[in-house]
C-alpha cells in the first residue's frame, strides 16, 4: 500500500468526523484552521526535510506520489493536514458541550 493510499484513508476519516461534529452544530473556526496549517506546515517543511536530509527517516520510493517538498514527499504533510482540522474541530466541540445550560 502506498502511503498515498493510507492518507486517502486517514483524511476520509477525519473528514467523516468533521462532517458529523458539523452536523451537530460545531462551527469550527476557519482562520484558527488555516492559521494552524499555515503554521504546522512550515515547522513540518522544515524539520522532516532535516530529518530526511540527515538520513535518519527514509522512504521506499515506489510507495510515493514523486512529489516532494525539498526533500520531504508531500504525504507527510497529510497529518499536518489533519490535525489543522480536528484539533480546531474538538477545541470547539469540546468547549460547546462542556457548557453548562443556564
Amino acid at each position: 500500500m502506498s502511503y498515498l493510499e493510507i492518507n486517502t484513508w486517514f483524511i476520509t476519516g477525519v473528514l467523516v468526523a468533521t462532517a458529523l461534529l458539523l452536523l451537530r452544530g460545531v462551527r469550527p473556526r476557519i482562520r484558527a484552521m488555516v492559521g494552524s496549517f499555515l503554521v504546522v506546515g512550515v515547522l513540518t517543511a522544515i524539520f522532516d526535510n532535516a530529518i530526511i536530509g540527515a538520513g535518519l527517516v527514509a522512504y521506499d520510493e515506489s510507495t510515493l506520489s514523486g512529489v516532494m517538498v525539498g526533500v520531504a514527499p508531500v504525504e507527510d504533510f497529510a497529518y499536518t493536514l489533519a490535525g489543522a482540522i480536528v484539533i480546531p474541530m474538538m477545541w470547539e466541540a469540546l468547549g460547546k458541550w462542556g457548557r453548562s445550560p443556564r
